[in-house]
């Protein structure tokens, strides 16, 4: 039998030219070979003390099987294979997610230095400067470009690679415990489902249609939580992996608008809170002075709940007022207080508690050494960078482009003014405005992280149907809402609310996004992609095109198989291209703010608009940030985009550049609170 298949295999890859390489049909086919063969292979039989009296339960591993999926309309449905896993296999794969064979770990040695398209950072598996994801013209782009032109890319990623991490393994045995123990403590998710409802013993069809509600709604939990603890116990497979190593490093590349990421995608600077506490600097570097005083600001940002927005001594003074709590933390995470569960980011509040007391019980603070990195946030990033380009004054005191004596929280009047409005609807009779009763509902509920997230994405694109969703999460968090249709309708008012209260603050900054996207759809009706060099010297490519069906048969089933066409997504190519243009602009500042800090001798990583450094080293970090924003920014970025459009169609009529205002640029060398 086992013959008999391997001489099927055979005759697929039979006729292709060992000398070539295979093309993707016949990677699908093989591919698809190879799935079948496990499938008739592979049995399972449930544990001895599960099988009771009868004989045993021998049954298949996996599945294949055909499913229909009906569209809205109920006029199409479409077809679609899934392999289903028995719910052993699940369970079992759930736990031994921690010996999965991970690729792209972090590197032990400093990566490759970059030198072109495919060389650099890892030693031996593919590694690529741009994530295109089978973008042919970004791709053509890249490898155009000059190594000259690439070359303070290239270094800022070399940067970033060569910045050396380990674990702190006090969090790491915080968290392993946690785990160990059920999770669902510290942000990390319950390693239990939820239970299902049962049917009501009733024929009343509101109340069966409310149960189906809560089966779907409880259903779709237990599928996030599955994968969300996928996720963590691959995070912590890497981290116990790395505990003992003295030190690791990460290399990067960009998407292609600029943007840099780790290559390695589970355990990262970049993730979540769990991941930030585990990761540390390896080197370690004497706090002095202005690093005691950074690591006490430092953990008052990540305690948040509005402590984050008081001035740098009001922020101080919560730390001091929290010594206690503070080496409670340190020495009893667990069985104390657990003062740092309070935190907005609890397990890097931990790791920073650990470091303070440590530093404030020496005989000496100030020579204590610390390995905590300590970040620097812009103020609602995406707006400071519109704010610079229309040299917008209001815009620009919102964002904290001007100093001030305490930061300003463009967040908070955001929510000020949906409150605002909302309050209006509330006095209406609800058969004049059916928002009355929503506006009732909500108008205890709003406030800067009912909105927050819906701000910070507003610069980049974010539609109204991510606006609500992002505020129904909220919501739900809440529990204040258990009807999910009148959560649902209520997360609809309140995005819509919200994105009102946006564009009537925020005038300035969506003149220069409907410029943007009316070049874009200048460009785009002529079926061309847009496309732009940034200011750093990479070339960007929009990579929004029609796709095309090819039908490829296998031996498991009819694959359908996604290409590109020549034709340009229009819509798409109009709507992406201001918040990619800002993620070009703001990848190009911590690219050039990386480069000026490594010059100065110092330890950086970036999370596009966070950046972070030693303690001690935070003060010159500051420094260099806002030098080379206002260097970025006494570019003609605006005017350098609009020449290279008719420099590239020269035939077609662009609109001409939006107003801009007098704000002095220089004027963020002063402002305290721009990062912060």
């Amino acid at each position: 039998m086992k013959k008999q298949k391997v001489q099927q295999l055979r005759r697929i890859v039979k006729g292709h030219d060992d000398s070539m390489p295979w093309g993707q049909e016949a990677h699908l086919k093989v591919g698809s070979r190879l799935i079948q063969l496990m499938i008739e292979s592979a049995y399972i039989q449930p544990p001895t003390d599960q099988i009771g009296d009868g004989p045993p339960d021998i049954r298949p591993a996996f599945v294949h099987t055909l499913k229909t999926i009906t569209k809205d309309t109920q006029k199409s449905s479409r077809r679609y294979g899934v392999i289903e896993c028995d719910p052993l296999v699940r369970k079992g794969l759930e736990k031994s997610a921690r010996h999965m064979v991970i690729p792209y770990l972090p590197m032990l040695v400093p990566p490759l230095n970059w030198t072109g398209y495919d060389q650099g950072a890892y030693f031996f598996l593919p590694s690529y400067v741009m994530r295109i994801h089978g973008a042919k013209q970004q791709r053509v782009a890249i490898k155009r470009a000059s190594r000259n032109q690439l070359e303070p890319v290239f270094k800022a990623l070399d940067t970033l690679g060569n910045t050396k991490w380990r674990v702190n393994k006090r969090i790491l045995a915080v968290i392993d415990r946690i785990w160990a123990s059920g999770g669902h403590l510290a942000g990390l998710v319950d390693r239990e489902d939820v239970h299902l409802p049962e049917e009501p013993q009733t024929e009343d069809e509101a109340e069966i249609q409310k149960w189906r509600w809560k089966v779907k709604s409880v259903k779709k939990d237990n599928s996030e939580r599955h994968s969300q603890r996928c996720d963590v116990e691959l995070k912590l497979a890497v981290a116990r992996k790395m505990k003992d190593e003295e030190g690791f490093y990460y290399p990067h590349n960009l998407d292609f608008r600029g943007r840099a990421y780790p290559m390695h995608p589970y355990l990262n600077h970049l993730g979540s809170d769990v991941c930030r506490g585990i990761l540390e600097f390896a080197e370690g570097r004497p706090l002095g002075k202005s690093g005691l005083r950074w690591l006490k600001i430092h953990l008052a940002n990540l305690y948040a709940g509005g402590v984050d927005k008081l001035s740098y001594d009001g922020r101080i003074s919560f730390t001091e007022n929290h010594l206690d709590d503070i080496f409670d933390s340190a020495d009893r995470p667990l069985e104390g207080q657990r003062w740092w569960l309070g935190a907005e980011d609890p397990f890097q509040c931990l790791a920073v508690c650990i470091n303070l007391s440590e530093a404030l019980r020496s005989p000496s603070p100030e020579t204590a050494i610390s390995h905590t990195p300590v970040h620097q946030d812009g103020s609602c990033n995406g707006l400071q960078h519109y704010a610079a380009l229309g040299r917008d004054k209001l815009g620009a005191a919102a964002v904290n482009l001007v100093g001030g004596g305490k930061p300003a929280d463009v967040y908070s009047g955001i929510a000020a003014r949906v409150l605002d409005i909302m309050r209006r609807d509330a006095e209406i009779d609800p058969e004049i405005n059916p928002n009355s009763m929503h506006a009732k509902l909500l108008v205890d509920q709003v406030d800067r992280k009912l909105v927050k997230q819906t701000v910070m994405t507003s610069v980049y694109g974010v539609t109204y149907i991510g606006a609500r969703d992002q505020i129904k999460r909220r919501l739900k968090e809440r529990c204040i809402i258990a009807d999910v249709p009148q959560l649902y309708s209520a997360a609809c008012y309140a995005a819509k609310t919200t994105l009102t209260a946006l564009e009537e603050m925020f005038e300035g900054a969506r003149g220069i996004m409907a410029w943007l996207g009316e070049c874009a759809k200048v460009i785009a009706s002529e079926n061309q992609p847009v496309q732009w060099t940034t200011p750093f010297g990479l070339p960007v490519v929009q990579p929004y095109r029609q796709l095309g069906r090819q039908l490829i048969k296998t031996s498991l089933q009819v694959l359908s198989l996604q290409r590109e066409t020549d034709k340009v997504m229009v819509r798409r190519q109009r709507t992406a291209f201001p918040p990619n243009f800002v993620h070009s602009l703001d990848g190009s500042h911590m690219m050039m703010t990386a480069v000026a800090c490594k010059e100065a001798g110092l330890n950086f990583a970036g999370v596009h608009d966070s950046y972070w450094t030693h303690a001690c080293d935070v003060n010159e970090m500051n420094r260099i940030l806002r030098d080379k924003f206002v260097e970025l920014y006494e570019t003609p970025i605006l005017e350098n985009l609009l020449e290279s459009f008719q420099s590239s169609f020269p035939d077609l009529k662009f609109p001409p550049l939006p107003e801009r205002g007098d704000f002095d640029l220089r004027d963020v060398l002063q402002s305290t609170y721009f990062f912060n």
